[in-house]
């Protein structure tokens, strides 16, 4: 994957420290007591945590008078590193202050400011991912005061789940500081619960006493992440369409919005709608004002960019910008010109009839039925029949790109797939089924499966 690596290199060599002075380190909550971290944590059925450690990111003032994100807190604090572990660490953690603030203004003092969760994704040069979700809000007191950020990182992604956990960060946060960490070791010690099942964590409260919050995983996990209502309520039905072939050929494609939380969410879906093909190339749901640079790569990109830094944007050629902002004059203020010709006009109009089955008060549940059953089927009918065309000869396994195409019928099916089969997503989706036993069946299979057997029990009927 390449979603974040060669810019995750560039944090890092953008971001200077100064070795010889150390921050000190924020005093520990009272509410905790020293912990053994390799001893405490226990190793559950998932194998996995709900996440690996809360930042606190606060603005405060420098030398100049002006104010830069710094790390405030950290749950829990990871001892025991060897050196260059520990300088990796304070890399990437330098380099979550610039996801959590991303804007590269000065900011002020504040009175009013209405809290906003977004989240990102930090992929490192050896593949590995971790999500990060951040909630930004205005401390409780009195008089102006700065805006801080409170981030999770975690190898889990399901952006839904940990909007529920700052919720109750929030709540407690208007108490007291000290209320959060209570929660956060309750919920660190808790087992990370399998698709569609819950688990609750015990919560005390003052004047309120224990309270039971209940967290549960969506059924189809690769949906956890992603929530729809946001994509179709920034963009029509037409306009998703356009911004989803311009993704399948693995194009620029650039996000334009003030909110960060209406970057984060759109760029997520739109990477989903691809399912069960993975987007392969860099993504960045918000990029930092020090990174725009970013923007000037010659290779494909999902980019979330705030619309102050839209002149940073729209001087780039070849790409697809698209306007999110409330009360904007158009949508697609730069554009190659041919996205609404890519798709197979049959099954464009195919999906186009399946989205409209939902309403505008249809829940997240709802659309997570309903927009993959109008996206899956349009992979079906275009390169469903792929298997036929994997041959194995012993150990040797070949894929025969030639007669795939040859066997489709439509010529506008055809046209467009002989570009599809160029992409990497293809190309990577048909290498991991090379590499698997020909008996088992993957997630695309199942379903290709299912589709043709509600086709036979519809024809039957009729």
């Amino acid at each position: 994957m390449k979603r974040l690596s060669t810019m995750w290199v560039s944090v890092k060599g953008k971001m200077s420290r100064d070795r010889g002075a150390k921050e000190p380190d924020p005093p520990p909550s009272p509410d905790l007591l020293p912990v053994d971290e390799q001893q405490r944590e226990p190793r559950y059925a998932s194998g996995q945590f709900f996440f690996e450690y809360l930042v606190v990111v606060s603005l405060k003032k420098n030398k100049t008078g002006t104010y830069e994100p710094q790390i405030s807190y950290q749950f829990p604090k990871r001892d025991g590193m060897v050196r260059f572990q520990k300088e990796e660490e304070e890399k990437t953690l330098k380099a979550i202050t610039l996801f959590c603030f991303p804007e590269g203004i000065n900011w002020a003092p504040l009175t009013e400011y209405s809290s906003e969760t977004f989240s990102f994704v930090l992929t490192e040069v050896d593949g590995s991912r971790r999500n990060g979700y951040c909630r930004r809000l205005l401390p409780h007191g009195s008089g102006a005061r700065p805006p801080e950020a409170y981030c999770i990182i975690s190898k889990v992604a399901c952006f839904g789940l940990f909007s529920k956990i700052f919720d109750e960060v929030e709540k407690r946060r208007q108490i007291s500081m000290a209320m959060i960490y209570p929660f956060m070791q309750s919920l660190r010690e808790a087992p990370f619960p399998a698709p569609g099942n819950t688990v609750q964590i015990k919560s005390f409260i003052p004047d309120a006493g224990t309270e039971l919050i209940s967290l549960t995983r969506p059924t189809d996990s690769w949906l956890e992440h992603v929530d729809f209502r946001t994509l179709f309520r920034c963009l029509s039905d037409e306009e998703v369409l356009q911004v989803f072939a311009a993704t399948v050929l693995e194009r620029r494609i650039v996000f334009l919005a003030e909110d960060l939380g209406t970057l984060s969410q759109v760029i997520h879906a739109v990477s989903v709608l691809l399912h069960p093909f993975i987007w392969q190339h860099t993504l960045i749901s918000i990029v930092p004002q020090i990174l725009i640079d970013v923007v000037m790569a010659p290779t494909p990109y999902l980019l979330g960019v705030q619309k102050q830094l839209a002149d940073d944007v729209l001087d780039q050629g070849d790409i697809l910008a698209v306007d999110l902002s409330e009360g904007r004059k158009q949508t697609f203020i730069r554009r190659v010109g041919d996205e609404d010709s890519i798709l197979p006009h049959k099954l464009k109009e195919e999906i186009l009839q399946a989205l409209r089955s939902r309403s505008e008060t249809s829940s997240l549940e709802e659309l997570n039925r309903i927009v993959p059953e109008a996206f899956l089927p349009f992979f079906i009918k275009t390169v469903g029949h792929f298997s036929k065309y994997v041959v194995r000869n012993g150990a040797e396994v070949n894929f025969h790109k030639r007669s795939f195409c040859k066997a489709i019928e439509s010529k506008s099916t055809r046209h467009f797939v002989k570009k599809f089969i160029q992409t990497q997503m293809f190309d990577l989706f048909i290498q991991e089924v090379e590499q698997r036993p020909a008996s088992q069946k993957g997630f695309f299979e199942q379903k290709i499966s299912e589709y043709h057997r509600k086709m036979r029990e519809k024809a039957k009927k009729h």
